[in-house]
């Protein structure tokens, strides 16, 4: 490992050599987006859980060229409310010919590059809201990666319109993650629990990933694989959307082995592998767009398998540059073998800003 850092930095070196002075001083840009949403939701295990919710971001940006033409930059994600996460990524990139490269806390290519089945509304039935607004149903996810980490990822260029990507993570641990723990003397509550950098498990998760994207006689078409080890075990799935005049129709297919994240000293594994996998059609006219998409996964276990199913019909309708007005019709259920199944509902609407 030694050996190949240090032919990694004798490369950055030599690329670097003669750049030392960039054509612009590097200057941070603002960006980032505002969501606030009302719902009515209700299920069997109970009302919703909030009648309203939120979600907001900042984001700096700043990128230089180099006199060699190397594009140098960083991104920067804050959480516009309190959060155990308040900084949500931040990364460096180098990028030119060669391809890209990023260093620090974010996501892996398997989830950057995936392609998953479209959805136009606030809610989703993929990696989705719906667990915000009421319990008892399952969070349906056909890409499960690691989320943010600290890691290292590789983008190749794009050849004829393919492109691959692949990504390392020392430990299963965040950057900076703060660990809510309280106690209360005095009458007196206190928060405390921060994990340093360093705190890990000892995990390695490496991600790779590969896509196409591609236009062919007014037929657009998107492809993707991707899959991630970590631990003992790998999750891996792959997706495709096809767009053709104002439709776009895609779907998405994850798999989730059982021994996936489990350290090697662990002495059981997850109880069973998972299984998930959503289609969806969505319409594009104007300024007003339109999706219906349905989800179902397979918990397998033990005892008591869980399948859990989703569909929501998403509107989306463009008020002006960076406003939108969004809203999304749900229905979920959770069948529990030999326990209790859940049906739960909603309807949910709002804005969303992005500037």
């Amino acid at each position: 490992m030694k050996k190949i850092l240090l032919a990694g930095s004798a490369i950055a070196a030599f690329g670097f050599a003669g750049a030392a002075q960039a054509s612009e001083p590097i200057t941070l840009s603002l960006g980032g987006y505002m969501e606030q949403w009302a719902g009515i939701a209700d299920s069997d295990t109970g009302e919703a859980k909030n009648a309203f919710q939120s979600d907001s971001e900042v984001y700096f940006d700043g990128e230089t060229i180099l006199d060699n033409g190397i594009q140098v930059g960083a991104h920067i994600e804050l959480e516009a409310e309190t959060s155990t996460d308040q900084i949500d990524e931040q990364f460096l990139y180098i990028s030119g010919g060669f391809g890209r490269f990023e260093i620090g806390k974010n996501d892996s290519v398997a989830d950057s590059m995936s392609i998953t089945a479209p959805a136009v509304g606030p809610v989703g039935v993929n990696d989705g809201d719906m667990t915000s607004w009421v319990n008892g149903v399952a969070l349906i996810d056909t890409v499960p990666s690691s989320g943010d980490q600290n890691r290292v990822t590789y983008f190749t260029p794009s050849f004829g319109g393919f492109q691959a990507g692949v990504s390392y993570a020392d430990s299963n641990k965040t950057n900076g993650t703060f660990d809510a723990t309280t106690s209360t003397s005095n009458g007196t509550t206190s928060v405390g629990g921060y994990q340093s950098d360093s705190a890990g498990d000892g995990m390695n998760i490496v991600s790779a990933a590969i896509a196409y994207s591609g236009d062919f006689d007014g037929i657009s078409v998107s492809l993707s694989a991707e899959g991630e080890n970590q631990g003992e075990g790998n999750w891996y799935g792959i997706g495709a959307n096809v767009g053709f005049g104002a439709f776009t129709v895609g779907s998405s297919w994850g798999h989730i082995e059982d021994d996936y994240g489990i350290s090697d000293s662990a002495t059981s594994d997850r109880g069973g592998d998972t299984d998930a996998f959503d289609i969806g059609v969505a319409y594009a006219m104007d300024a007003a767009s339109i999706s219906l998409t349905y989800a179902y996964q397979d918990d397998e276990a033990p005892t008591n398998d869980v399948e859990t199913q989703a569909i929501d019909l998403g509107l989306r309708y463009a008020l002006g540059a960076g406003v939108s007005w969004r809203s999304s019709i749900f229905w979920g259920e959770n069948d529990v073998q030999g326990g209790a199944d859940t049906d739960a509902y909603g309807v949910v609407t709002g804005l969303r800003l992005d500037f």
